[in-house]
């Protein structure tokens, strides 16, 4: 049986690239097909893999800009010749869903979203564009909206990453589907007793306008007296950083898994403002003992046990705010440091462990195996 995996791009190794490294441990017979390939970027469990790559390589400067390459994404995909493989595994949150099958083939898509910055977040990503840019953007974004409800008959079943993109992939595909969670490296990150706590406040965060990083600095520019460390780099940084007004808003910009390691085990808790499809930063930080101050709407409502709101009176690990307002957030910590002690550290642990690596790779074999039969060879 000849095996395919589609992967958008690989530029780096996120959360997406987490999951693909399990779906070639799962396969390593596999070919991988993407839109990008920077060598280097990924492991070497993904690298081994003969990976091939489209058109969109050798464009001028696709490498740094291949973004500004998104209206020929759907063709590129296409342009793969999958015709002699039976079983197809995309992992796709742009246009890796939509490349063309055999009729014989089956397909199971891993779907992160459908594509954020077309169906549910335009104005998040492309509401600064001046308004000529921002028209062009959006003729784009409908031809890729009617490209991507086209082929949708290209995947046999789709699995995704939480229940909020399951209620997506509903709503804009009217497809169902299976929730499987995706992997968070829980043994690279935990607790360590013997670790003094520090008094600062730690956010994790790509740097990018969804994050809504402005609002934790309007937050803390009026909370003087307390500290935070922001970790994460991207296009916003230089602006983000001309918004802090005192020295107890310090960053770092993006740094090594080891002092990451030492930042979560060192605060007394985590930032959260985004409104994410899952969220592995907030898993992370509960891996290690670290409770969680998060923005309540998104993937974080499935991850994290609210001090606030618990009806089943588990183990809190977190405190939700309702609002991507400064205000909401200073009132929510202001809640923290009033009930700081009624958070458990393994407690907070334990509920991390339910999303673990070798959880995520047992429930996508019995998936595989459920669909296909046992075509495989797992360790």
């Amino acid at each position: 049986m000849r095996i395919a995996i589609i992967h958008d791009w690989l530029k780096g190794m996120r959360g997406g690239e987490k999951c693909l490294e399990v779906f070639c441990e799962l396969f390593p017979q596999a070919d991988i097909f993407t839109l990008l390939y920077n060598k280097g970027s990924v492991s070497p469990t993904i690298s081994r893999l003969p990976i091939k790559s489209s058109f969109i390589q050798h464009l001028p400067l696709s490498s740094k800009f291949y973004r500004n390459y998104l209206p020929l994404f759907p063709k590129a995909i296409e342009s793969f010749n999958l015709k002699n493989y039976d079983f197809i595994l995309s992992s796709s949150h742009s246009v890796a869903k939509g490349a063309k099958k055999a009729d014989k083939a089956f397909h199971i898509c891993y779907c992160y979203t459908p594509m954020r910055y077309v169906w549910s977040f335009f104005e998040d990503y492309f509401g600064g564009y001046p308004l000529f840019k921002k028209v062009i953007v959006k003729s784009v974004s409908d031809n890729l909206k009617k490209w991507d409800l086209a082929t949708l008959d290209r995947v046999d079943e789709f699995v995704a990453i939480s229940d909020t993109i399951k209620n997506r992939i509903k709503d804009i595909y009217k497809r169902e589907s299976k929730v499987i969670y995706p992997p968070v490296d829980v043994d690279s990150f935990f607790m360590d007793n013997s670790i003094k706590k520090d008094d600062f406040y730690l956010s994790v965060s790509a740097l990018v306008p969804y994050k809504r990083v402005d609002v934790i600095i309007k937050g803390f520019n009026s909370m003087p007296d307390k500290k935070i460390i922001i970790v994460g780099d991207g296009n916003l940084q230089k602006s983000l950083q001309r918004q802090k007004l005192s020295d107890n808003i310090k960053f770092l910009g993006r740094v090594s898994n080891n002092v990451l390691l030492n930042l979560y085990q060192r605060a007394k808790a985590f930032v959260y403002m985004a409104e994410e499809d899952f969220g592995i930063a907030p898993l992370e930080a509960q891996s290690t003992g670290l409770p969680v101050i998060a923005y309540g709407k998104g993937g974080v409502e499935e991850t994290i046990i609210p001090l606030n709101g618990n009806s089943k009176n588990l183990h809190p690990t977190g405190i939700f705010f309702r609002e991507q307002k400064p205000e909401a957030l200073i009132e929510a910590i202001n809640e923290f440091e009033t009930k700081e002690r009624e958070f458990s550290p393994e407690h907070i642990r334990q509920n991390a462990l339910r999303f673990s690596r070798q959880i995520f790779k047992n429930n996508i074999q019995a998936l595989i195996t459920n669909k296909l039969g046992n075509i495989f060879h797992a360790k």
